[in-house]
């Protein structure tokens, strides 16, 4: 596999609009959790012997529909809890909807089928912001016979498309700030001074860079309308990110991505292997005619051994691209998986001038 097809070289600058690298301070979504009862299950439910839990959840629940259960012993195993979580967008209003994700916290195998009875959704804060009700979508499936069994996915989580309610909304009101500040994604001197710039440029004097991951913005006397208004006519302004250089290697895969502001010193490269082959090739020696000898079968093997000697050292220039590093090493016929340890004892020879992140 060359390197080329698993390595891309990319444009050293891309430009992109600032509404992509930027989040606007207090302007973020909010997490929210619940626990909750999913109803109706085929017998894949919760065993109440072993999920005490689920049957004081149902207990309390029938009891305040007027239901007095206590003192039975309940043996259904249609019911599961589980947890409800859900991530509240800014500026979501009252009465709108949004999904939710549920998963079993007790021991039942499917919540395929299952309807979600009406669960509160809590903030950090511990107040209710959003009620979870609906039928569940679960994604995952598992059918098993006597001998075998056959599974996919997860059928023990489940979402539920727009199944809560937003009962209490987060209180911000961006119209009435004399100021905002954008967050980095991606925290970069160089990022931010550009998006100051971009931005001065078009309305001087609006924008301050504050640190590595802040930029300033306010009305100035170019701009007549409020921080809101700013905000619109700035976001869509592109500019150049810039990124420090950085390999991230995934050991388990063999995955290899580079940036392109990769550089090397001068270094020397060779890649070589040990390969020992042993192959059988047993022959049957047949007796003599008339003779008491017996048919017996005499062992023949052979052992090969490739030492790597054909292998060459490859020298790499200093300040190398990384279109030039990728093809010295296709020409030493480096796998992607060889390549993680050529990098890193590139690296550990200080002859690579990037960080490398493994995963």
């Amino acid at each position: 596999m060359m390197l080329g097809a698993a390595l891309f070289a990319l444009p050293a600058e891309a430009r992109t609009r600032i509404k992509d690298i930027v989040d606007v301070e207090n302007v973020r979504p909010n997490q929210l959790v619940g626990y909750g009862l999913v109803v109706g299950l085929a017998g894949t439910g919760d065993r109440m012997r072993n999920a005490p839990f689920t049957e004081e959840s149902m207990q309390a629940m029938l009891e305040r529909m007027g239901v007095n259960v206590r003192g039975t012993q309940m043996r259904t195993q249609n019911v599961a809890a589980v947890s409800v979580t859900a991530t509240m967008p800014p500026y979501a209003r009252t009465g709108s909807t949004i999904d939710v994700q549920i998963a079993a916290l007790g021991d039942a195998s499917s919540l395929q089928g299952g309807t979600l009875i009406a669960s509160s959704l809590r903030g950090l804060d511990g107040e209710i912001y959003a009620v979870a009700q609906g039928p569940v979508a679960v994604s995952g499936f598992k059918a098993q016979g006597a001998a075998a069994s056959v599974s996919r996915g997860v059928s023990t989580s489940a979402r539920v498309a727009g199944g809560a309610i937003v009962e209490r909304e987060v209180p911000f009101v961006l119209r009435s700030s004399t100021s905002l500040k954008l967050a980095l994604k991606n925290p970069d001197f160089t990022t931010a001074q550009r998006i100051s710039a971009a931005i001065n440029q078009r309305f001087s004097g609006t924008a301050e860079m504050l640190d590595p991951a802040t930029v300033r913005i306010a009305p100035g006397a170019s701009f007549p309308g409020s921080v809101v208004d700013l905000m619109t006519q700035i976001e869509n302004l592109d500019v150049d990110v810039d990124q420090p250089a950085r390999i991230v290697i995934n050991e388990a895969s063999g995955t290899v991505v580079m940036g392109n502001d990769v550089r090397l010193s001068p270094v020397a490269i060779a890649q070589g292997g040990l390969t020992i082959s042993v192959s059988e090739t047993p022959v049957v020696s047949q007796p003599a005619p008339r003779s008491n000898g017996q048919t017996t079968v005499v062992p023949r093997t052979q052992v090969s051994v490739d030492d790597g000697s054909g292998a060459s050292l490859a020298l790499v220039g200093g300040g190398a691209s990384l279109q030039s590093l990728v093809s010295g090493l296709n020409a030493l016929g480096v796998s992607p998986r060889d390549l993680i340890t050529i990098l890193q004892a590139v690296k550990s020879a200080g002859a690579l001038q990037a960080e490398i992140s493994v995963q």
